[in-house]
């Protein structure tokens, strides 16, 4: 069974990828574990299951399910202004044609989770530069993002859509809001409770015991070589809401199976309610990510009407590729560890195969015709 996903998987080998782990879960049990390939390429040791990994944005759905569930207790409103918990944020300025000029609508929360703020993904202006070695790398989460608003907007808030520090904003906001630091809230209140022992928003950052071997992917060689840095965790003291956690495949399951059953992080109308399209027309012309199968909700990818995708999830740099799908009692999570990955364009593929085969239906996969083919998404 599953031999569709399993040839795409072995496609993602012959593409260059060292080495994978996907697990498929449907109505609660595991019904696929497909692994091959290196954890370690150059000493030849094969993927055995239990690797760490940089999931990379695939941390931003802790982070929105960390802050609905601050939600959920009341302590904010989604229509609330940002400047009301960081005043930071209370005079913010947007990059125009004529120059910069002060923006005339506010940041709000709920432009946060749907990355329709403005924000771009800058974390090397010259302020920042200047902040980090002031700092000498300490980098504290919050006094990191009152820094980013300092960085002119790429567009007024609520009229654009572009993937963004958005989550990371969002992360020091639940630290605000909770009192604790987003780190510790976020152990306290998911890996705990799901037995998530091997996930980490503040893993030492020199420490690569227990992990897959990072890679990166050469897009003009085509090279493929090992990359022991994660450059979107600036200092020691940052957990990164959009990129900063580690986790394994056995934890990163857990996590999702707890959104598609519900009323165990999240209410199950807080879980649907995230999962709806809210993206405009005007948003959706910029929306990178999207085919008219695909929109984009609270955080989170999201289905579209009259689509056949039912599925809700997200992905990261590395490869990393989250799938729930309620209306199947479906869950899937692949991870890989390679940087700007070859077949990044073919992740969505993953789900198209396991529910081809769950359906008995034949799945074709098309290779890209280049890194920036649009008639393929991730």
């Amino acid at each position: 069974m599953f031999e569709q996903t399993k040839a795409l998987c072995s496609l993602f080998l012959k593409m260059g990828i060292p080495g994978f782990d996907l697990i498929v879960y449907q109505h609660g049990r595991c019904i696929l574990r497909h692994m091959g390939g290196y954890a370690d390429r150059e000493n030849r040791i094969p993927v055995q299951g239990k690797e760490k990994y940089h999931i990379y944005s695939c941390s931003k759905l802790f982070t929105i399910v960390a802050a609905m569930q601050l939600w959920e207790k009341g302590l904010f409103r989604l229509e609330d202004e940002l400047s009301d918990y960081i005043p930071a944020f209370r005079e913010m300025y947007v990059k125009t044609e004529n120059g910069v000029r002060k923006a005339t609508k506010p940041i709000r929360i709920h432009h946060l989770f749907e990355m329709t703020a403005g924000m771009n993904y800058d974390l090397q202006t010259p302020a920042l530069q200047a902040y980090y070695e002031a700092c000498d790398r300490r980098c504290p989460t919050v006094e990191l993002v009152e820094k980013l608003a300092e960085t002119p907007l790429e567009f007024e808030p609520g009229e654009g859509w572009r993937y963004s520090l958005c989550h990371d904003v969002l992360a020091a906001l639940t630290e605000l809001l909770s009192g604790q630091k987003f780190e510790d809230y976020v152990k306290e209140h998911i890996f705990q409770p799901l037995g998530m022992k091997d996930s980490d928003f503040m893993h030492p950052m020199e420490d690569w015991e227990g992990f897959a071997c990072q890679y990166r992917h050469n897009k003009e060689t085509g090279e493929i070589l090992p990359w022991w840095k994660n450059t979107y965790r600036p200092g020691r003291e940052y957990a990164s809401g959009g990129a900063g956690c580690v986790s394994t495949v056995e934890d990163y399951i857990k996590f999702l199976e707890a959104l598609r059953i519900g009323d165990v992080l999240l209410k199950k109308e807080t879980v649907a309610m995230m999962a709806v399209d809210r993206l405009t027309e005007q948003q959706r012309s910029m929306y990178t990510y999207g085919t008219d199968e695909i929109g984009y909700g609270l955080g989170m990818r999201t289905p579209r009407e009259g689509g056949r995708r039912t599925e809700f999830g997200w992905g990261g740099a590395a490869g990393a590729f989250a799938s729930v799908d309620p209306v199947n009692d479906v869950t899937i999570y692949y991870s890989q560890h390679v940087l700007a990955p070859p077949n990044r364009p073919l992740r969505s593929s993953i789900y198209t195969a396991v529910m081809a085969d769950l359906r008995g239906e034949t799945f074709e996969v098309r290779l890209p015709e280049g890194p920036d083919d649009p008639t393929i998404t991730y």
